[in-house]
């Protein structure tokens, strides 16, 4: 079977959309790092569709360190294709939105380079929360972390998301050429915010006046970026090679459902994305506290308990009944409470449209995939919401939940006791704990609590909060993830 490339595009069904430019024309005005499957379904599809009016928003595409993403796409020309499925079917595209593909630890002074070109006038980032080298409890710049201060002492050769973004500004500001814009579209709170403070954080450590710089000339603005997409399975490539009549080596697969709010506040212009579907607002922050506890929050819940209980996917966690409904009242009862006004925002509508989303059958999203790095997760979709509760003194009882199963799961050991394969930037450090500890609540959750890093020094010592995650770590052990669902619904 032939592979999908510039030169075999024409030969696609006529069903499948396909980029509607001239790709050869293109020029790169944006530089995307961490080119993974959420920007090839979410930011590339906007930009593609604007390509035909303006050709110079093209996207370089910068894996950090692994080289899979470009060898898959380098021989397809950077093509690829993206699958929106529900249980009516598939709507497929072609994106030929890519400029290029490198791997920026190869050549990180090639990178830099790149990123001195006048023609770049924004760099994205989706590199996970844990790219940005920063303590989740906090937002503060880990400056003791060892790629941070390799970066800092060697700037030309950067290892890191910041040292990378640092090492570009510093380039351009020596040859005289206006900064781009650092648009950050990760599910961090107040991303570009953070961003801001992160980056400035690490050139005033490079250098104080060029930290000021940084601070007064460079625009960081926000986003919310929602759109479920799971990792591609090899029966998702199956499936896709029939649909295309070729090999994609790397689809994307995701939802039809898609949404982007974005700060308008570029230094250097920007592609009209708000023509294919995006929204630019003033403050992004109440959508974005919105997505963050309602669906991330929702999200990071069901796929720790559905793990336990055995569910492989996030649809097969919705169809256990007291698992449904605990997200229903989750969102419903402890985390509305806790959000913003937003004019003219129908937020139960948009509980009940994450409940169908959820459902998806098409949407084979694993619970273990959603599981990763939660050390870096929780500060942002749980933990800012039971401080909010906490306040109102109102019961948090769910989002407990919600906390203890992650801490049953970090153990590595399931229900059944076999291994969990747990993949966090503390993982070692969590399974130490959880061993010196042993499967006993009462010892196991003060523990784990004591992880500054993730909670803070509030949160360990709130007593509201430290008896309700181990009364519900208590029952976990006891009776099982079912069984404690069962009784918490049917309270």
């Amino acid at each position: 079977m032939q592979r999908l490339s510039n030169a075999t595009l024409s030969a696609l069904p006529a069903d499948i959309e396909r980029p509607g430019y001239d790709r050869a024309a293109l020029s790169t005005g944006i530089v995307h790092l961490g080119i993974g499957a959420f920007h090839r379904a979410h930011q590339a599809v906007y930009t593609d569709t604007l390509l035909k009016d303006d050709p110079r928003w093209g996207i370089l595409g910068v894996s950090l360190r692994s080289p899979d993403t470009r060898d898959a796409l380098g021989p397809q020309d950077g093509l690829y294709s993206v699958s929106a499925v529900d249980g009516t079917g598939a709507k497929r595209r072609i994106i030929g939105a890519s400029t290029g593909l490198i791997v920026a630890s190869e050549d990180p002074t090639d990178l830099q380079r790149r990123l001195s070109d006048p023609g770049v006038r924004i760099v994205s980032t989706t590199v996970t929360e844990k790219g940005y080298s920063h303590d989740p409890a906090t937002g503060q710049l880990r400056e003791e972390d060892d790629a941070i201060r390799h970066d800092i002492a060697n700037l030309h050769q950067p290892r890191t998301t910041l040292g990378t973004l640092v090492g570009g500004l510093k380039q351009r500001r020596a040859t005289g050429i206006a900064p781009f814009t650092i648009l950050a579209c990760d599910n961090l709170p107040s991303n570009g915010h953070t961003l801001k403070r992160l980056v400035t954080r690490f050139a005033e450590l490079v250098d104080p006046d060029f930290g000021k710089w940084v601070a007064g000339d460079v625009h960081f603005p926000s986003t919310m970026v929602d759109r479920i997409v799971p990792a591609t399975t090899d029966a998702d490539r199956v499936s896709v090679a029939a649909a295309l009549g070729m090999t994609d080596a790397w689809p994307i697969m995701t939802e039809p459902f898609t949404q982007w709010v974005i700060e308008d506040d570029f230094g250097l212009g920007r592609p009209d994305w708000d023509r294919t579907g995006a929204e630019f607002v003033a403050d992004v922050a109440p959508y974005e506290l919105m997505k963050l506890r309602l669906l991330n929050g929702s999200h990071s819940t069901l796929a720790y308990l559905g793990y336990l209980m055995g569910c492989e996917t996030v649809a097969d966690a919705m169809a256990v009944p007291a698992l449904a409904s605990l997200i229903d009242g989750l969102m419903r009862d402890e985390v509305r409470s806790t959000l913003p006004e937003l004019k003219g925002f129908d937020v139960p509508a948009y509980c009940a449209s994450l409940v169908q989303r959820f459902r998806n059958p098409a949407l084979r999203h694993r619970t273990w995939q959603i599981a990763m790095d939660g050390s870096q997760k929780l500060p942002q979709r749980l933990l800012g919401t039971i401080r909010d509760r906490l306040t109102q003194g109102q019961s948090i009882d769910r989002l407990a939940l919600g906390v203890a199963a992650w801490m049953r799961y970090v153990t590595g050991i399931d229900e059944a006791g076999k291994p969990i394969d747990v993949r966090d930037p503390l993982a070692l450090k969590l399974r130490q704990i959880a061993d010196a500890a042993g499967p006993v609540a009462d010892r196991l959750a003060p523990a784990l609590l004591s992880v500054e890093a993730i909670f803070g020094t509030d949160l360990p010592t709130n007593p509201a909060f430290t008896s309700a995650v181990t009364k519900a770590l208590t029952s976990l052990y006891a009776n099982g993830a079912r069984a404690t669902l069962g009784q918490m619904t049917a309270n």
